[in-house]
């Protein structure tokens, strides 16, 4: 039996994408989605305790002073070790995707025209679900 109501925080500094992942997730099995456009709101969030973040690699692209998403990944794993990241950017190569999993992240997926539905898949991985 699934568990329902399961927290997912969606930190992503495109307006357009975080609306599509609400659209396609909240509800989606027992998901609540919160998504934020800055880590720094993502960070200020974390007492509402989700069991997962989807975070992008670039959140300071509109805002150089912004956290980024390696800053982003290693206060979040501060606050909870535990907690599942996945990373979802279009600017991933094998170095990038190398440094993020070395960080704590748990998968790093690209933004092609797939991601949706890998996000899919692998969120119901990674809360132990079957797709």
């Amino acid at each position: 039996m699934q568990e329902t109501n399961k927290l997912i925080f969606m930190v992503d500094d495109d307006k357009i994408i975080l609306n599509l992942l609400e659209y396609v997730f909240q509800g989606k099995n027992g998901y609540i989605v919160k998504t934020f456009l800055s880590g720094e709101e993502c960070l200020k969030n974390m007492h509402l305790d989700p069991c997962l973040v989807v975070l992008d690699y670039v959140l300071n692209e509109k805002d150089g002073a912004a956290m980024d998403g390696l800053e982003t990944l290693q206060k979040l794993l501060e606050k909870n070790k535990a907690l599942s990241v996945i990373i979802l950017s279009a600017y991933t190569n094998d170095q990038t995707s190398e440094v993020m999993i070395k960080s704590g992240a748990r998968k790093v997926l690209r933004k092609d025209d797939y991601f949706v539905d890998k996000l899919e898949k692998y969120l119901a991985i990674e809360l132990g679900w079957q797709t």
